[in-house]
């Protein structure tokens, strides 16, 4: 088995193992060199826990692409919550994204659809499509509630770590799926779990609907240590990630994870970017050499 593990997020699809290994891999060597960390991961050293295909519509000629979804296809409760959140999210960071109580949106309050029109100017999803939003709204939604697919997630990422695997490194809805495989696997051998543009930390849409489900401590939940003593947990964000609603994972699973602030530029959520710095490339030596 491999000594590093990734696990993407969201929007990856149309992707796969290989061609996410191609990505990441570079990246993670350069956090690495930017830690001033000898280390050099080969090809060999690294596997991906690839799941996107799991949200793949079947194949029928002359369709092309992600479902044609519009506003209309947001669905009350959490994909509405968590779409108003990241609005919400974004018009603190972006001072060109129109807040969700501006009176010009008065007569449509918080409706998908302004959140969506509001978003689609933001720095943040400069370029993403409307389909592609609400198709990522959805895979976070489903695999929190669609407890069949649910499994085969966490079992595609379970079979790619091993006794030698010693870093599990995930970014965004995977480092869900990277918090609920550790969990699951008591007496794991991984030393460092890093987590990237996480969502865990939002107490009100995704943490109470983690498998463990967290234990509830002074009025508040709190989530379980997904491994032993010897694990380390890292958490970055980017200031201006609205995915990452919470950048200090702390009061949700205790005082042991390391929480860091950092910042990817106008690439604010995505992984490579989170790879090459230096924070990164420190955690993950680290566990190496554990």
């Amino acid at each position: 088995m491999a000594r590093v593990v990734g696990v993407h997020g969201v929007g990856k699809q149309t992707l796969g193992e290989e061609t996410l290994r191609r990505q990441w891999l570079p990246a993670l060597n350069d956090g690495l060199t930017h830690a001033g960390s000898a280390d050099r991961l080969a090809t060999a050293d690294m596997e991906v826990g690839f799941y996107g295909d799991l949200f793949r519509p079947e194949g029928e000629f002359l369709a092309v692409g992600d479902p044609p979804y519009t506003s209309a296809d947001v669905a009350e409760g959490l994909e509405r919550d968590l779409l108003l959140a990241w609005w919400q999210a974004a018009a603190e960071s972006d001072p060109g994204v129109v807040s969700p109580g501006a009176d010009t949106l008065v007569s449509t309050p918080q409706s998908a659809q302004a959140a969506l029109r509001a978003l689609s100017g933001s720095r943040f999803f400069a370029g993403v499509a409307l389909r592609a939003m609400v198709f990522d709204l959805k895979q976070v939604s489903r695999y929190l509630t669609d407890p069949g697919l649910r499994a085969r997630a966490l079992g595609r990422v379970a079979d790619r770590i091993g006794d030698d695997t010693r870093v599990v490194i995930a970014h965004s809805l995977g480092s869900v799926v990277a918090y609920e495989t550790l969990c699951a696997r008591p007496g794991h051998r991984v030393r460092a779990l890093v987590t990237i543009g996480s969502p865990l930390g939002i107490e009100n849409l995704i943490l109470p609907r983690l498998q463990p489900a967290p234990l509830v401590l002074g009025g508040r939940p709190q989530g379980v240590w997904p491994g032993g003593d010897g694990l380390v947990w890292t958490n970055l964000a980017d200031a201006g990630d609205v995915v990452a609603l919470v950048k200090d994972l702390r009061p949700a699973f205790g005082d042991r994870v390391r929480c860091a602030v950092i910042h990817n530029g106008a690439r604010a959520h995505e992984a490579t970017a989170y790879l090459t710095d230096k924070l990164c490339g420190r955690a993950i030596a680290d566990g190496l050499l554990a």
